[in-house]
């Protein structure tokens, strides 16, 4: 084998340049406590977690029960129901997929998706408010109005006054 000009034999100039290194059990305790449970939270945080996902889902139960306050106001649950939903989402995500301990480049996948899905739904506001507005005859004629609703409250009332008459008139023979 001939040498190179720096005196080394040719199978020693290829590959890459490796040092001997400390190995991992010789690197310092804090390393060696951050390898020791994955650098996330460790068993602890997943239970408070768990705990606050149980918790909301309590709260989201809580709309359809005779406690709540807003009863009469339906969307004041579904407002509610939402947030618990988006919130319960965002620990699942941040906690149970690992996503906190990612690097930072998860910023750049979520916010442009985050403010594409934003934008698509502000841009479907106007064909859902105007829905109605241009449609065919056939159509018109079966749509859904609020009149409708109406006369299906004062139907669902009707038929409840001839039950309770109809119970109370077969009691009395």
């Amino acid at each position: 084998m001939s040498a190179t000009p720096s005196g080394h034999s040719p199978a020693n100039v290829h590959g890459p340049v490796t040092s001997p290194g400390a190995l991992p059990e010789d690197v310092g305790s804090e390393t060696a406590d951050h390898h020791a449970d994955g650098g996330h939270g460790g068993l602890g945080q997943y239970l408070a977690v768990f705990v606050a996902l149980c918790f909301l889902t309590t709260m989201s139960f809580f709309t359809y029960s005779p406690y709540w306050p807003w009863r009469d106001e339906p969307q004041v649950g579904w407002a509610f129901m939402m947030a618990v939903s988006c919130t319960k989402a965002l620990l699942v995500v941040l906690f149970f997929m690992h996503v906190l301990w990612e690097a930072n480049w998860k910023y750049v996948l979520t916010i442009p998706a985050a403010m594409m899905a934003i934008f698509l739904a502000i841009m479907l506001i106007p064909d859902i408010g105007l829905r109605n507005r241009m449609v065919s005859q056939e159509r018109a004629l079966h749509m859904a109005r609020g009149s409708d609703l109406l006369l299906l409250e004062q139907a669902a009332a009707a038929g409840e006054n001839a039950d309770a008459s109809h119970e109370t008139g077969s009691h009395g023979h």
